[in-house]
């Protein structure tokens, strides 16, 4: 009897054992399978770190543009060199060839057609006159059409004129993509083709008006107005404007913009923002169509928040050292009467300079700084003859030194010869050998 109670605690003691093997065995798995989710959780955090920034996605616009406007550098760009219509985008050329050529006390007269614009219009009427400041205003803070032809026909003297005057221009600041037909951006075409621009084109406009332009301040203390009140020449109408430019009141720094919209072009926008040291501008083309004029605005805060974040000055100076160049035909290293000539070289830093150059002199050396997006490394790239024929000049240029970021150059600066190099000819010879000879006696 005992025995057999004996026999049946070793089995429940076998079975415990088992139990609590089996439970620890469970707690071992989960612990597993949790350390194996965090090695893995690990392993794409460590990839996204590796992938890097990563740039904006989803947007609305059909082209877009995030451009660096101190340097004119695209920062950005989705389908940033598709032609488009760009509706009263334009209207920012207009006002700044208004400035350039105009004097913002002249009397504006309007014609039968600058009355006949389509809304959005001021209401202009035949033979009425206008102050040119006061049809500035009405031009960027409301984007009255009939404004625009007025303008255009009192600068440019008609409104094809004006057009040759804003593709002049255009060509001007480097914008080859870019064709105006219209002052105020309503649809049109010539034989020359169809109104329109690209995003990359838009962007550099707008860079020019608040960057480049000798009326720059003035075209900034226009479109930054919040509303104004004017009347016609002989005071007897009385006409108010407010700025349609929300983005103003939507980020710190805000600087300037122009909205658009036309059937064709959809909603567009081009915009600027200032933030510390770096200025930013977004434009973009085909951002959406009724009812969705919130879509710019979503795209411009997307792109200016990607900028601000991720964009900032960098200096990138090397110290380089070319070295020397062998030198045929030269005098020998030392003036020696036998031996190899070279010659010393060293990088001009004070030659002419890309734009995306911001260098300055400072109390610890030399700083070259650039906007560079936070992942972003420039490279350093040397080329300089392998040799040279005598005689060489102090200050000959024998190569480049470029600062390049992915395959796009930078800047450059020339790699020049420190010094004179004079030919080891038949007369220098005689004359070397008179010298040892008199030096022995």
């Amino acid at each position: 009897m005992k025995r057999d109670q004996d026999c049946g605690k070793l089995v429940k003691k076998k079975r415990r054992n088992v139990d609590n093997f089996r439970k620890m065995l469970r707690k071992c798995g989960l612990f597993l399978i949790f350390f194996m989710g965090m090695w893995i959780n690990g392993l794409d955090v460590l990839a996204d770190s590796e992938k890097g920034i990563k740039e904006p996605e989803g947007l609305y616009a059909q082209s877009a543009v995030l451009m660096d406007a101190d340097s004119g550098r695209i920062l950005f760009a989705k389908n940033g060199q598709e032609e488009r219509a760009m509706a009263s985008t334009t209207k920012i050329m207009t006002c700044i060839l208004a400035l350039e050529n105009g004097n913002l006390d002249d009397t504006v007269t309007v014609s039968a057609y600058a009355a006949s614009q389509p809304e959005v219009h001021l209401g202009v009427r035949e033979g009425e006159q206008f102050c040119l400041r006061d049809l500035l205003y009405s031009l960027m803070l409301e984007s009255h059409n009939d404004a625009a032809v007025a303008i255009a026909e009192h600068v440019g003297t008609s409104v094809e004129g004006f057009a040759d005057m804003m593709n002049e221009k255009a060509w001007q600041i480097g914008c080859s993509q870019t064709h105006f037909v219209t002052p105020n951006g309503l649809d049109a075409s010539d034989e020359e083709g169809s109104h329109h621009t690209t995003a990359e084109d838009l962007a550099r406009i707008m860079k020019y008006c608040i960057m480049d332009s000798p009326q720059k301040k003035a075209f900034l203390e226009i479109t930054q107005t919040e509303s104004c009140q004017f009347t016609n020449v002989d005071g007897s109408r009385s006409f108010f404007c407010n700025n349609h430019n929300a983005f103003l009141k939507m980020m710190e720094g805000a600087l300037s913009g122009k909205t658009g919209f036309t059937g064709e072009a959809g909603y567009c926008y081009v915009g600027a923002l200032r933030r510390d040291d770096r200025t930013f501008i977004v434009s973009l083309l085909a951002c959406g169509w009724p009812n969705n004029k919130g879509y710019k605005w979503a795209d411009t805060k997307k792109l200016m928040i990607y900028g601000i974040d991720s964009f900032h000055y960098q200096d990138v100076y090397r110290e380089i050292d070319p070295g020397r160049i062998t030198v045929f035909g030269g005098v020998p290293d030392g003036n020696r009467l036998n031996g190899p000539a070279s010659v010393r070289t060293v990088v001009d830093t004070g030659g002419e300079q890309k734009p995306q150059e911001q260098a300055e002199e400072t109390e610890n050396g030399r700083e070259k700084k650039i906007l560079l997006r936070d992942d972003e490394e420039v490279a350093v790239s040397l080329e300089k003859e392998e040799s040279l024929g005598a005689p060489v000049s102090k200050g000959e240029a024998v190569g480049t030194v470029s600062y390049m970021l992915n395959d796009e150059v930078l800047f450059t600066h020339e790699i020049v010869a420190a010094e004179s190099v004079e030919m080891r000819d038949f007369e220098w010879c005689i004359k070397k050998m008179a010298d040892i000879f008199f030096l022995r006696i």
